[in-house]
């Protein structure tokens, strides 16, 4: 099951990272969502250089920092923000010690400011010094409380994280809070990255080793994600007696496991594989402490939802990944079928639904729940601020039960009632991704829809920056293997050669919007005749 791509990251803790592909489509009522994320502060809308430079400009006349917030209407974990850590009254007393910069990735040019700050998911928090130096990326899956807490820290004069890295892996002394810093940073929201994927392993290992001065919170932390990040690496941590000893007093103790919800829940499978040493993973201590998050009425409602897909997760663990009907224990589906009416009869706030209805809705389909699934989908449509995104997730149910036909009229009505224009043509690539999946010979309606695709393109000011050019990268990779394996589709390939060529022709070079064009031309241009042809 997938979800619409935030680009998606944790799942909302558990959800997001292989939740985030699919495509997103949607319609009907669309209830409209208040354009800045909180009332409460005082946000600067930004979607321009220009903006940016005067926020800036701001910050630094008032001596102040710069909290950056990346995000959009649809995202659910942009909308657990709000509803979590936005409408805080904390939050609303710092924001006085910060300019706070809210860009609405729906903006018009909003994606060249994606580019400027390497954002690339939503919802992205980057606190920076007033000279526009980086110090460091919120981690937005953490608990609200623990946000605050970095944040102040970062707002306490912190070094920029990159810095505070080097440091530690050269064997200087660092402040708890910095140790902190580190041990919470949004590892996989930076680009380029504080450490590259293939290397952070180690080097969360490394730290590990190195955090005897820091808090046993924040030790604990590194020692979660460092086991976890080196399962299946070659130069990962591996948990000897005593570590693994560490993480299962962890895990018992109620207040310690709290203090790590978040990695729990989107590591419970590695966890337990590390608890198992070389044999089989140890699942029940891991599920025990889950079990009490997902009852643990102080966390938010996603959070406790996040809890029961992690055991969901565990339960699965042996079977087949893309199984569709998973064999699990009655009292777990029990427990799911109680959670969702639970969950769904209490969350009355708007932002909140956005977040928690998507996320029990692929609890169910990760249960076998699919009838449930359906349900639920479509009778929060007419509720949803963005109903679009909830019927993504409804051709992504009807695609895994091989009920293809369902599956593309929902990716169409997705598209078509999709707001945006870094959103539409997101969800248009996914549209067309699926309609060359599942629909392969229906050429005339592929044309169409990569047609229409590149003509909101060329109104778009910012098409080609960042994830509106990913979107349309992806919609001509899939062109282009389409047309490869049919021999019938040059003609169409050819039509919509000439279409973007005239695209490209508009764009200017000084911004790389040019070049971007040109490279997705590029998949789309006939090849060249055989010589033998030519003469």
């Amino acid at each position: 099951m997938t979800l619409s791509p935030c680009i998606a990251r944790r799942p909302l803790r558990a959800w997001t990272a292989a939740a985030l592909l699919a495509a997103a489509l949607t319609g009907m009522a669309s209830h409209a969502a208040p354009a800045l994320p909180s009332t409460q502060v005082a946000w600067l809308a930004a979607a321009t250089d220009d903006d940016i430079e005067r926020a800036l400009a701001q910050a630094r006349a008032q001596k102040k920092p710069l909290l950056l917030y990346w995000g959009a209407t649809w995202c659910p974990p942009c909308n657990q923000l709000k509803a979590t850590l936005f409408n805080r009254q904390d939050f609303a007393a710092q924001s006085r010690s910060f300019v706070a910069v809210h860009v609405d990735g729906d903006r018009p040019g909003a994606q060249k400011l994606g580019s400027r700050f390497k954002v690339r998911g939503y919802p992205t928090l980057v606190l920076l010094q007033a000279d526009g130096q980086e110090i460091t990326r919120l981690p937005g899956e953490a608990d609200a409380a623990q946000v605050m807490a970095l944040l102040q820290a970062g707002l306490s004069g912190g070094r920029p994280a990159q810095e505070v890295l080097a440091a530690a892996r050269a064997g200087r002394a660092l402040r708890r809070a910095e140790w902190r810093m580190l041990a919470f940073h949004a590892w996989d929201q930076d680009d380029p990255p504080l450490v590259p994927a293939a290397q952070r392993p180690a080097v969360l290992a490394d730290l590990w080793a190195r955090s005897g001065a820091a808090d046993a919170e924040t030790r604990m932390r590194l020692l979660v994600k460092a086991s976890a990040a080196g399962v299946g690496a070659a130069d990962g941590l591996r948990p000897d007696r005593a570590q693994r000893e560490q993480l299962l007093a962890m895990l018992s103790d109620p207040a310690a496991a709290r203090a790590q919800m978040d990695v729990l829940a989107s590591q419970a499978p590695g966890l337990a594989r590390v608890l198992g040493g070389d044999g089989a993973p140890l699942a029940a201590p891991v599920d025990a402490a889950l079990e009490r998050l997902q009852a643990d009425t102080a966390l938010s409602r996603a959070d406790r939802a996040a809890a029961l897909i992690a055991r969901v997760a565990l339960a699965r663990l042996g079977q087949p990944a893309d199984t569709a009907k998973p064999q699990l224990p009655e009292p777990l589906l029990r427990d799911v079928r109680a959670a969702v009416l639970r969950l769904d009869h209490d969350t009355r706030d708007p932002h909140e639904r956005q977040a928690v209805i998507p996320t029990l809705a692929y609890l169910q389909a990760q249960a076998g729940l699919w009838a449930d699934s359906d349900a639920l989908l479509q009778a929060n449509l007419a509720r949803s601020h963005s109903p679009y995104y909830l019927m993504s997730q409804l051709g992504s149910n009807a695609r895994r039960q091989g009920r293809s036909d369902e599956a593309l009229q929902w990716y169409a009505k997705a598209f078509d009632r999709s707001e945006g224009p870094a959103t539409r043509l997101q969800w248009g690539a996914g549209y067309l991704s699926a309609l060359v999946d599942l629909s392969p010979g229906d050429a005339r309606r592929i044309e169409q829809v990569a047609a229409q695709l590149f003509s909101e393109a060329a109104r778009d000011p910012a098409a080609f920056h960042e994830r509106s050019a990913r979107s349309l990268q992806r919609a001509g990779q899939k062109l282009a293997g389409w047309a490869s394996a049919r021999s019938e589709a040059g003609d169409t390939l050819r039509r919509l050669d000439r279409q973007l060529q005239a695209v490209c022709a508009a764009r200017s070079a000084a911004d790389g919007q040019r070049a971007a064009c040109d490279a997705l031309a590029k998949l789309l241009a006939p090849a060249p005749a055989p010589a033998a042809a030519r003469g």
